[in-house]
């Protein structure tokens, strides 16, 4: 079987050329997952690759609804949980599942179908930025500046995205019971900080920023596309 890397490095050759003056944005994807669902481990570790790849911002986001059957995921939120159903109303389905991954706020993939997933990024890393976003931190306030490439883009949020880059996990009970698991990105708060109409330079201040690594992530408003994002180190 090929490596992820190189996989990708294919995907992206067949994909359709972007010109020179034109600005492609980075791909975010979004993992839900849990420490107690038994068929999580394969998606964690595809993510745990995808997390290295250029061009792509990977975020983690741990349920709670796994919970009851026996091992606490002690990143597992219930904001998490609470935006995968916003995904759920937003492509007209009633289904929460793990592991799904989200690519750009549109795809909607099991979390370990690789072929998919890979394909998916590939096709979006080849689509033209339709927005543009900076941000600058200097102690703990953050400056978050955006605008259309071209034409308006309608209404959108503005989302600041804590996570932890790595950390192993000795799983004790529960469906995966026995297994040490290394997850990546791990995302421990997901802000709006602000709405941008989409017509315009915009720009935002947060002075309660905290330290560590923040994606900053722009997404047209009820679950639709992400337009553009950034990470902080």
């Amino acid at each position: 079987m090929r490596s992820i890397p190189t996989f990708f490095t294919l995907l992206l050759a067949a994909a359709p050329a972007v010109r020179a003056q034109e600005t492609p944005t980075p791909v975010v994807v979004e993992l839900y997952t849990s420490q107690g669902c038994i068929a999580c481990p394969p998606a964690d570790a595809l993510f745990g690759e995808l997390a290295t790849l250029d061009g792509v911002i990977a975020l983690a986001l741990h349920v709670d609804y796994w919970d009851y059957m026996g091992w606490k995921d002690k990143f597992g939120s219930p904001e998490h949980t609470a935006r995968q159903k916003a995904y759920a109303r937003a492509a007209g389905s009633r289904t929460l599942y793990t592991p799904q991954m989200v690519v750009q706020g549109q795809e909607q993939l099991k979390g370990h179908d690789a072929q998919a997933i890979l394909a998916d990024i590939a096709r979006r890393k080849a689509e033209v930025a339709r927005a543009t976003v900076s941000a600058e931190r200097k102690d703990v306030t953050l400056t978050i500046r955006m605008q259309p490439v071209a034409d308006p883009v309608g209404p959108a949020e503005v989302h600041v995205v804590s996570y932890i880059p790595s950390e192993t996990v000795a799983i004790e009970t529960g469906d995966n019971a026995g297994q040490e698991i290394t997850y990546a990105n791990i995302v421990t708060n997901w802000r709006t900080v602000g709405r941008w109409d989409g017509e315009a330079a915009f720009e935002v201040t947060v002075d309660d920023a905290p330290a560590g690594p923040l994606a900053i992530v722009v997404q047209t408003v009820r679950m639709g596309p992400v337009l553009a994002a950034a990470v902080l180190p």
